[in-house]
């Protein structure tokens, strides 16, 4: 003998799969976007300061020192846009109900999203390494711009 809760928790597992699945697949193709507006965002951040990235150079900071405040800049970045993401999600989405029909019974299927703050600390985590990610490569370019053609620039 099957408790209720069990017996609509089976009937439904397709359909919890089904969702569960596409959640994923639609997430990773977000932080793959992400990545790339992240990279995006700090190329552009990096021509706009050639000039002033060469001129600190020129002054003695090395490449390290370089790669460290594009970095950070980077960081802090993601973890502004990683609590605005947190705090829109919570606002938005926790306790929302949603129903969708299960073909398996021709039954409907009702479900409330709960934005916990395991998720909301997961949310922060991912923003800031895709931040993290995003940053690297242009900071390795920053570092890497030779420091007499970067002051010529406009």
């Amino acid at each position: 003998m099957l408790r209720q809760a069990d017996y609509y928790a089976e009937q439904s597992t397709v359909l919890t799969t089904l969702i569960t699945t596409l959640g994923f697949l639609i997430a990773l193709l977000m932080a793959v976007g992400a990545t790339f507006g992240a990279l995006n965002t700090m190329y552009n951040s990096i021509s706009a300061r050639t000039r002033e990235i060469a001129t600190l150079r020129a002054l003695g900071f090395g490449s390290g020192a370089v790669v460290v405040s594009v970095m950070l800049e980077s960081l802090a970045v993601a973890l502004v846009g990683g609590l605005i993401g947190a705090l829109v999600a919570y606002v938005a989405c926790n306790g929302f109900h949603a129903a969708t029909v299960n073909w398996q019974s021709f039954s409907q299927v009702t479900f409330a999203f709960a934005v916990t703050p395991q998720l909301l600390a997961q949310g922060i985590i991912w923003a800031t390494l895709i931040g993290l990610i995003g940053g690297l490569f242009p900071a390795l370019r920053a570092a890497r711009l030779p420091i007499a053609a970067a002051l010529r620039e406009l």
